[in-house]
C-alpha cells in the first residue's frame, strides 16, 4: 500500500554461439536486445527512476568502438534507452568522469555485441541524476582492462572501505558505494591483467600474443575474491569486460535475489525467476538460483562456471522480496504470499469476536491480492462461508505536488476509492488486508478516512506482514526508524510511562558500539520494545493514525513472526538447494526482529538511533 522505493533490477545476456547462428534461426541480429528489453521491462517494477544498458562486441575492429552504453532517466527511461537517439550521446557524464561511448541499441553499432547487460535503478540514497545511473565504465586502452559494472547493493560500510584505499594511497574522487566498487574492482582487474603480462612475457610471447594471452587467460574469479571479501551488505554486483568476460556475484548471505538460465545458446542472469521464464518460454525448474556467495562467470572463450566466491554465511534472502517487492507471478512467491493470508485467520475471527456472517472481508490493491486469496481459501477449508467485496479501489495518480500543506493531504486521500453499498452501515464488520503497513501515512490520510464513509461497524486493519520495527540497509528505502509508525508508537509508550531512562540506555550503548568496532555487535535498538506486548503497540498506533474525526472502531492484526517463517520457509525446492550450499533455511527478518545478518547492518542501526535520539529528544 505504501510504496517504497526498493533495491533495483539487473537483466545480462551473453550469446553462446556465433551471430550467423540467431539471425537464420531468429531472422534477426538483434536478438539479443530484443530479449534484454523484455527483461528489463517485466522487472520494471523494480526501478523507475533510471536505466541503463551496455553491451560488449568481440568482433569490432581495431580503432572503432567496442563497448556501448546508453543510459537515461525517469519512468519512461527503459523505452527511451532502447529509442533511436535524437541527438549525439553525452560525454563525460559518468559518475567517475569516463567518457560516454557510442550510439543507442537503436541507433546502430550493437548488432555485433555478444555481451548485453541492463539496469533498473531506484534510489536508495536520495542521489539523483544520470551520473549515479547504472552501469558504469572504467576505460583502458587494453581492452581486458574496460570494466562495466551494474548491480543491485547497498554496501553498509563504504566508509570503512574508503578509509582503506586512502590509506593506501588512492584518491577517490566521489565517496560512493558505486563509484568505490568500481575503482577497487578496476584496480583488481589491472592487477589481475599485469600478472598475465608477466607470464607472457616469462614466456618469450611478445607483442599482440601478449594482448591474446591476457584475453585467453583473465579468471575472474581472482578479480571478485580480492574485490569483494571486505565488503558488508547486500548485493547481486553484475559486470562485463572489453575482452568478452561477463559476471554476476551474489553477497554470501543471499540477501539480494539472482536467477540463471543456460542453455547451448544463451547464458541469461535477472533479479526474478519469472521474468526469464516469460521471456524465453522455460518451466521454473529449468532455472537456477545464484547461491549466498557464489559467481557465474561466462568467459570469452562462451565456456560458463559457477564459482564460489565467498563462504556462503547464514542464508538471510531478504523476505520483503517475498512479501512485496518481487513479481507475485513466480511459483513460489505466489504460494508463499497465499500461505500469509490463511495463517491470518485465527486472529481475524479473534478480532471480530467470532460474528463473521456480519463481517465482509476485502484487500489493498493490488499487492495483497495474492494474500487475501489465500485468507479466503484458508476459510473454505474450514468449511466456513464468508462475504467477499471489492471495497477499495486504486484509484488515478493524483499530481499532489500542485498544492501543499493541508490541501496536499486532502489530494493524496483520493488515491483510493471505495464501492459504495458493499457492506450494511453499522452492523457489519470490515476487514481489510494488506501486505504491509510500514509509516501508517496512507492509513492516517487516505484508507481510514474513505472506510468510514461505509460506516462499519468495526474496521480490522490486518497486515501480511509483522509489525516492521527496524530500517533497512540492504537496498530499500527505509533508512530512518522515526518514519515506522512502530518505533513511534514504542516511543509513545516509552514517554507515557515514564521510562525514558531506557531511551538514555540505549544511546549509551548505541553510542559505545559505534566508536568500538571491536565490541561484538549488538543491536541495541531492540531493547526499546522489550517492554511492550504487541497488543500494546498495536493500540498506539490505532491511536496514533486514526484520524481526528473517526469515531469507528478500528483494531490492527499482524501477521507473526513464526507465521511468517512458516509461510515462506514451506518450500522443498528451496531446502533441496540450500541444502547444497549448508546454508540453514532462513530468511532475512530483520525489518520484523531486529537480527540483521552484517555486523554492517547493525552498526548502522545502532547509527540511527543516535541520529534519532540527538535530533529528536537533546
Amino acid at each position: 500500500m505504501e510504496q517504497l522505493k526498493h533495491e533495483c533490477g539487473v537483466a545480462m545476456i551473453r550469446l553462446l554461439k556465433p551471430l550467423k547462428y540467431y539471425e537464420e534461426k531468429y531472422g534477426t541480429r538483434s536478438y539479443a536486445l530484443e530479449k534484454l528489453y523484455l527483461l528489463m521491462e517485466k522487472q520494471h517494477n523494480r526501478g523507475q527512476e533510471g536505466a541503463g544498458v551496455a553491451c560488449v562486441n568481440m568482433d569490432a575492429p581495431v580503432g572503432t568502438e567496442y563497448m556501448f552504453r546508453e543510459r537515461a532517466e525517469g519512468k519512461d527511461a527503459i523505452t527511451k534507452v532502447f529509442s533511436p537517439p535524437s541527438s549525439p550521446p553525452c560525454r563525460g557524464s559518468d559518475v567517475g568522469g569516463y567518457v560516454e561511448s557510442g550510439s543507442s541499441p537503436a541507433g546502430g553499432g550493437w548488432e555485433g555485441a555478444s555481451l548485453f547487460m541492463g539496469h533498473l535503478r531506484y534510489s536508495t540514497t536520495g542521489k539523483r541524476g544520470l551520473q549515479y545511473v547504472h552501469p558504469f565504465l572504467r576505460r583502458n586502452n587494453w581492452r581486458a582492462k574496460n570494466l562495466c559494472l551494474c548491480g543491485n547493493f547497498n554496501m553498509t560500510n563504504i566508509d570503512e572501505i574508503f578509509d582503506r584505499l586512502t590509506a593506501q594511497g588512492q584518491s577517490p574522487r566521489i565517496k560512493g558505494d558505486a563509484y568505490i566498487m568500481l575503482e577497487l574492482m578496476g584496480h583488481r582487474l589491472d592487477r589481475e591483467v599485469e600478472r598475465l603480462y608477466r607470464e607472457a612475457k616469462q614466456q618469450g610471447l611478445a607483442g599482440t600474443a601478449i594482448t591474446d594471452y591476457i584475453e585467453d587467460h583473465v579468471e575472474i574469479a581472482n578479480v571478485l575474491r580480492t574485490s569483494m571479501k571486505d565488503f558488508d551488505g547486500g548485493y547481486v554486483m553484475c559486470g562485463m569486460t572489453g575482452s568478452g568476460e561477463m559476471f554476476a556475484v551474489r553477497d554470501p548471505w543471499g540477501i539480494r535475489p539472482a536467477y540463471y538460465y543456460k542453455d547451448d545458446e544463451v547464458l541469461v542472469v535477472a533479479s526474478e525467476r519469472p521474468v526469464i521464464q516469460t521471456t524465453f518460454n522455460l518451466h521454473a525448474d529449468d532455472i537456477t538460483e545464484l547461491q549466498p556467495g557464489e559467481a557465474i562467470i561466462a568467459h570469452n572463450d562462451t565456456t560458463v562456471r559457477t564459482v564460489q566466491i565467498m563462504s556462503p554465511e547464514k542464508n538471510a534472502a531478504c523476505s520483503f522480496e517475498r512479501i512485496y517487492f518481487s513479481r507475485g507471478s513466480d511459483r513460489d512467491i505466489y504460494q508463499e504470499r497465499k500461505r500469509l493470508g490463511e495463517q491470518l485467520i485465527s486472529p481475524i475471527v479473534r478480532a471480530i469476536d467470532g460474528d463473521v456472517e456480519h463481517t465482509v472481508f476485502s484487500y489493498i490493491p493490488n499487492t495483497a491480492e495474492v494474500a487475501y486469496y489465500g485468507l479466503t481459501d484458508g476459510f473454505r477449508k474450514l468449511h466456513r462461508e464468508i462475504r467477499t467485496e471489492k471495497v477499495v479501489w486504486k484509484d488515478i495518480k493524483l499530481r499532489t505536488f500542485i498544492t501543499e500543506g493541508a490541501q496536499r493531504n486532502d489530494l493524496a486521500a483520493h488515491v483510493y476509492d471505495i464501492s459504495y453499498g458493499s457492506l450494511r452501515p453499522y452492523e457489519d464488520n470490515l476487514v481489510i488486508i494488506d501486505d504491509s503497513i510500514v509509516r501508517g501515512t496512507t492509513l492516517r490520510e487516505s484508507i481510514f478516512k474513505i472506510l468510514d464513509r461505509l460506516h462499519p461497524k468495526k474496521i480490522v486493519m490486518v497486515s501480511s506482514a509483522p509489525q516492521i520495527r527496524y530500517p533497512d540497509y540492504y537496498g530499500i528505502d527505509m533508512s530512518h526508524l522515526e518514519e515506522l509508525c512502530a518505533f513511534r508508537a514504542a516511543i509513545a509508550l516509552i514517554n507515557e510511562r515514564g521510562m525514558q531512562s531506557l531511551l538514555d540506555e540505549v544511546y549509551k550503548n548505541c553510542q559505545l558500539s559505534i566508536v568500538n568496532y571491536q565490541l561484538e555487535a549488538v543491536n541495541h535498538v531492540r531493547a526499546i520494545y522489550e517492554p511492550f506486548t504487541v497488543e500494546e503497540i498495536n493500540r498506539k498506533i490505532v491511536e496514533m493514525l486514526r484520524p481526528e474525526e473517526m469515531d469507528t472502531p478500528i483494531e490492527l492484526v499482524f501477521q507473526s513472526i513464526e507465521g511468517l517463517h512458516n509461510a515462506l520457509s514451506n518450500n522443498s525446492q528451496l531446502n533441496s538447494q540450500l541444502s547444497t550450499v549448508n546454508c540453514q533455511l532462513h530468511y532475512g527478518d530483520w525489518y520484523f526482529t531486529g537480527h540483521y545478518p552484517t555486523p554492517g547492518g547493525i552498526r548502522m542501526v545502532n547509527k540511527a538511533f543516535i541520529d534519532f535520539y540527538e535530533n529528536k529528544l537533546l
